[in-house]
């Protein structure tokens, strides 16, 4: 029997609209990218619903610091935007989880002191890898999670969002990435 998809969580639709109108005209290419990082974490992880309930608020505050500050030195703001929500929507206990998954999801080696903050790692570098590291999972299933939430555009846009930084600040081409 094969993993059921999430096509609908509430904390993520709830989050991404609210940033739809700073979104864009991206909005729908970065909800995919959400939806698609959040199925591959479960994947990872199991239906623990308080661990993809936490990844969920992380997924959709991970790279919105690319639109609210228009930058891709993005996870500092992107921290704090989701410590800011934690903080109004009472969750300040899932702070540390929630902002390592956010600032740590470019780290390119294992991150060993959090299985979670791992599992989000890996999500990620999933599908921005375009299912090229498929961290364990099948390609039949990273195949049925990215049907159902197509691109969209969402690496081109990251793709022409790196070129336009690396032109400005040639000797900080990629911020975002930690080792």
């Amino acid at each position: 029997m094969s993993l059921e998809l999430l096509t609908y969580h509430f904390l993520l639709d709830d989050l991404l609209n609210r940033w739809q109108p700073t979104l864009g005209k991206e909005y729908v290419a970065y909800k995919n990218h959400c939806y698609r990082v959040l199925n591959f974490y479960r994947a990872l992880v199991g239906d623990n619903t308080e661990a993809i309930d936490k990844a969920a608020i992380a997924v959709a505050f991970h790279d919105l610091g690319i639109w609210t500050d228009q930058s891709l030195d993005y996870l500092a703001p992107s921290a704090r935007l989701a410590r800011h929500y934690l903080h109004e929507a009472q969750k300040s206990a899932w702070e540390s989880d929630v902002l390592a998954m956010i600032t740590l999801h470019h780290k390119i080696w294992p991150y060993s002191h959090n299985p979670l903050v791992d599992a989000f790692r890996k999500a990620d570098w999933l599908d921005v890898s375009l299912g090229q590291l498929p961290m364990g999972l099948s390609k039949s299933f990273i195949r049925r999670v990215k049907q159902t939430w197509p691109n969209a555009g969402f690496h081109v846009f990251l793709a022409k969002q790196s070129v336009r930084h690396t032109l400005r600040h040639p000797f900080k081409p990629l911020p975002m990435f930690r080792w």
